[in-house]
């Protein structure tokens, strides 16, 4: 008796970014630095990597169960929903967006673009619109006869571990240089710091230091670790709205606690140069969310937080990207700078 083939595996919505070294920016901090171009994955955010995962990992189950395929519904700033779609795409299935008031247009029209079902806008932040989703948007769907599936967009398990693999990919990328002796992310929900946690715990490396880095004002970590728990901000007030999740996932701030990860929170101006600088060095686009983390490369940040790094150290600096960046924006920010 013969048993009947396994279905295909989903593709991959994810791909191998470059790592890329830095010269001049290696130059500007002190030490050595590496770039992992996150920006470069098919929704333009690092993003790609848990949400594709989360959805891969779900329609999988249901293949194996002969289900229906789901219709994914997610709640995003801006760069989760867009990795919704372009997942949900690469694998054939739909996908709905609820985005909160503080999104531009312009990302809305990137999703629908990108070939979201449909993008909702409701909430003054990620939280109340992530609310309205699973409280109103999902139960209609249900009662429509769909199968809905809640996409987080950070605090699943399955995004974590497609968060991983970037720690992974990094480390066969640098395997003649040696290990990394520091990496640095902005955190957000905490769904990509976790994954590097977890990523370095797996390749036995759980001491290298990490910054998780965020703006005041979207600085929902370090308001936690400051208080002692696990703390909710009253609500979101940097300009790094792809940031504002008002309460980290619970893994993340466990996570911060360990004695590798140090908190980094720099105002929006370092932000915004972050974003100009890297612009005009690297000749590449980050939203005002990576451009913090990137801010560190420059006046002397990052060594005021690994003060000791030397020329020879190497540190990677993830790129995360993002969507909610324009010309006329760095433009606008350039300006602001000098005043």
């Amino acid at each position: 008796m013969t048993s009947s083939p396994q279905p295909p595996a989903p593709p991959c919505p994810w791909r191998e970014t470059p790592l890329n070294h830095s010269t001049l920016l290696s130059k500007h901090a002190g030490c050595q630095i590496y770039l992992k171009l996150e920006n470069l994955q098919p929704s333009g955010s690092f993003k790609s990597r848990g949400i594709g995962n989360f959805l891969r990992s779900h329609l999988r189950t249901a293949n194996a169960a002969d289900q229906e395929k789901p219709h994914f519904y997610s709640s995003s700033g801006g760069n989760a929903g867009l990795a919704c779609v372009h997942a949900a795409v690469t694998l054939g299935a739909e996908a709905t967006i609820v985005v909160p008031m503080t999104t531009s247009e312009y990302t809305m029209n990137k999703m629908r673009a990108a070939g979201a079902t449909d993008v909702l806008q409701e909430g003054a932040s990620w939280y109340e619109c992530d609310q309205y989703l699973r409280e109103t948007v999902i139960p209609r769907a249900k009662e429509a006869g769909e199968i809905p599936v809640y996409v987080p967009p950070f605090d699943a398990s399955e995004i974590w571990d497609g968060h991983a693999t970037l720690v992974e990919e990094t480390l066969a990328q640098m395997k003649q240089n040696g290990t990394p002796d520091a990496i640095v992310c902005s955190v957000g929900g905490g769904g990509l710091f976790c994954g590097i946690i977890q990523g370095l715990e797996k390749a036995g490396l759980k001491d290298i230091p990490v910054l998780a880095v965020e703006t005041d004002g979207a600085h929902s970590l370090a308001l936690s670790l400051e208080k002692g728990e696990l703390s909710t901000l009253p609500a979101i007030t940097s300009i790094a709205t792809t940031l504002g999740a008002r309460r980290v996932a619970p893994q993340a701030f466990e996570y911060a606690q360990r004695p590798n990860v140090t908190s980094v929170v720099l105002p929006d101006h370092a932000a915004m140069e972050g974003c100009v600088r890297f612009a005009d060095d690297e000749r590449i686009m980050v939203e005002a969310a990576c451009g913090v983390s990137m801010a560190l490369c420059y006046s002397e940040r990052l060594k005021k937080y690994l003060p000791n790094l030397t020329k020879k150290s190497k540190v990677v600096f993830v790129v995360c990207g993002g969507s909610n960046v324009t010309a006329e924006l760095l433009s606008k920010w350039t300006a602001e700078l000098k005043q």
